[in-house]
């Protein structure tokens, strides 16, 4: 596989690497309130995306580039 591109021209909008740090943020956070809520005996969890916003992460999605380059191509 060391020869493989990639098929499609689709990358992200971004100038951060990747999300990986907003999720952590976003899941600390999530994971704080259902401990919170389980303690307190609560009947009503919040779902995952009511604690965090996922609009506000640092990428803004995916585009089509017909111009790249071979070396972007590559997987």
């Amino acid at each position: 596989m060391s020869r493989s591109k990639k098929k499609t021209k689709i990358h992200g909008i971004t100038t951060a690497t990747s999300e990986k740090e907003n999720k952590q943020d976003a899941n600390r956070k999530f994971r704080r309130i259902i401990k919170q809520k389980v303690k307190s005996e609560e009947t009503e969890l919040p779902e995952l995306r009511e604690v965090s916003n996922v609009w506000s992460f640092d990428k803004d999605g995916k585009r089509y580039n017909p111009e790249m380059t071979e070396k972007e191509l590559r997987k």
